[in-house]
């Protein structure tokens, strides 16, 4: 039996995750929601002097900002919108119909001025943009969104609809290159804590068609993306549960955020997976969490 459908599995008859009919969109168990806060908790505490706000953001941000991100040129693949029944007393009779007799009811669905949040990160840059130039010490900010990507599976590190946790700076590029050095040792040092095993490599986001291959190829020559990688399915294939990621100033330039001096900001992003690592926890440490490594515990609930 393939070893990620064993895995879920595992987790459904243990009631950690439960199962909906929709590969990637499962119900979460309290303990696993414990185990994510918990966990964030621990991440907040590595930038706790040094942020200087923080903010929660819903799975939906302005279809315009979405547009500005560049994210549907880029991945189209991976991309959600909302749509809305728009029609009329005639309309909504013919939908009554072909939900009565099982046929597609979607025509008079239209898109709404939301988008699903591809990355938590996105909704920030607009709202920097918007506040004028950054300060002279740029802005260092904490995150957290629901986030969809439509790559429907059965890997369970591979939901639809997932949470992020993230930390942005924004500012000179000196301010962004160092953020991000830090957190790419942060971020093996909180693996420590947790004694799951990890690599950090160089990677490049899933660019969509023959184009996409050469963006990819060049965010890769430039070091602009790291990934920290640990075995949840197969040593084989590892998952990606943190990124370090420097934008350089595609992002000051598509909002427009400047600096003191004029110039557009550069920006940067640190990003774990919660699903994920809670997933690594449960697949390296077990399903009873009161059997986990002290040392684990002792991270996590202190």
């Amino acid at each position: 039996m393939d070893k990620q459908v064993s895995f879920l599995d595992q987790l459904f008859d243990q009631g950690i995750l439960h199962d909906s009919g929709v590969d990637g969109l499962y119900a979460r168990s309290d303990l696993f929601e414990e185990v994510i806060t918990r966990f964030e908790a621990l991440a907040k505490s590595f930038g706790k002097d040094e942020t200087s706000e923080a903010m929660v953001f819903p799975p939906g941000m302005p279809i315009k900002d979405f547009e500005t991100s560049g994210y549907m040129k880029n991945f189209p693949h991976l991309a959600g919108t909302v749509h809305a029944f728009c029609g009329n007393d005639h309309d909504h009779a013919g939908l009554l119909q072909c939900l009565e007799v099982g046929e597609d009811w979607s025509e008079n669905q239209k898109p709404t001025d939301v988008a699903l949040t591809p990355a938590a990160c996105y909704p920030l840059y607009p709202i920097l943009a918007r506040r004028g130039a950054l300060p002279a010490e740029g802005a260092y900010v904490a995150l957290q969104s629901y986030c969809f990507r439509h790559e429907p599976s059965r890997d369970p590190a591979r939901m639809q609809m997932f949470r992020q946790r993230e930390f942005v700076r924004a500012g000179s590029a000196d301010q962004a290159i160092a953020f991000r050095e830090t957190w790419k040792q942060r971020g093996q040092d909180i693996m420590k804590l947790l004694e799951l095993p990890c690599t950090v490599d160089v990677a490049n986001d899933p660019f969509f068609g023959r184009a996409g291959k050469m963006m990819g190829s060049s965010q890769r020559e430039q070091e602009l993306k790291f990934e920290l990688l640990v075995p949840v399915n197969s040593a084989a294939n590892p998952t990606a549960c943190m990124s370090f990621n420097y934008h350089m100033d595609n992002f000051g330039k598509a909002w427009d955020i400047r600096q003191q001096d004029g110039s557009h900001a550069h920006t940067a992003c640190v990003g774990f997976g919660l699903e994920r690592i809670a997933l690594a926890l449960f697949r390296h440490h077990g399903m009873d969490v009161e059997s986990w490594p002290a040392g684990v515990r002792k991270a996590l609930w202190g």
